[in-house]
């Protein structure tokens, strides 16, 4: 089974990640993906040059991410052509990653832009989505990630709304309180998880 692991900046995908993962999940993450590929040497380095010059390259090697993030934020027709490049490398090289853990009983794509990305959602057996209220979001941001309060707004602004989100998801598990209670909550998700697997066999 093929599950989407979505929800907004700030709302805890990556803790709800870590817990799948205790249980035995498969964890892709495409996040960590696209690093790689933007990374020093990374495959897709050159073809952010070739579209939006060397300018957008640190000393490194990798993509000056505060530089690109600056020109998609204003400039749609950037951020189009960014996710021409990233967005193929990224699914191919999830699929490799999802063919190697074959073994493992069911698989969670972590896609935090899920919702605003269409063509993602048809591969997938189930969404689900990490909720929080926005306010925690911005909060949680500031804390862990220098950016301006402005930033993050602006970020949470353009990302898919709450309501579509929540439109989109198979499951929640809501965010907002203690982590053992999100732990209790996860482990619940998994047990339903592996029925369903077993089922579907």
């Amino acid at each position: 089974m093929r599950i989407a692991l979505t929800g907004g900046i700030g709302s805890g995908k990556s803790l709800v990640a870590g817990l799948l993962a205790e249980h035995g999940a498969a964890i892709i993450d495409t996040d960590a993906i696209a690093h790689r590929l933007t990374a020093a040497g990374g495959e897709a380095i050159a073809a952010i040059v070739d579209a939006f010059g060397a300018g957008f390259i640190d000393r490194r090697g990798a993509l000056d991410r505060a530089r690109m993030r600056a020109r998609v934020f204003a400039d749609a027709a950037a951020k189009t052509t960014l996710e021409r490049i990233l967005h193929p490398m990224i699914r191919a090289a999830a699929e490799r990653e999802a063919m190697a853990a074959q073994a493992a009983p069911y698989l969670v794509f972590a896609v935090p832009l899920l919702v605003e990305s269409a063509d993602w959602r048809g591969r997938f057996d189930r969404v689900l989505l990490v909720d929080c209220p926005i306010v925690l979001q911005i909060e949680r941001v500031l804390r862990t990630r220098a950016l301006a309060r402005a930033q993050v707004e602006s970020i949470v602004a353009r990302q898919a709304s709450r309501a579509d989100r929540l439109a989109a998801a198979d499951d929640v598990i809501v965010n907002a309180g203690a982590l053992t209670s999100i732990a209790a909550r996860v482990a619940r998700l998994h047990r339903r998880y592996m029925r369903l697997t077993a089922q579907s066999l």
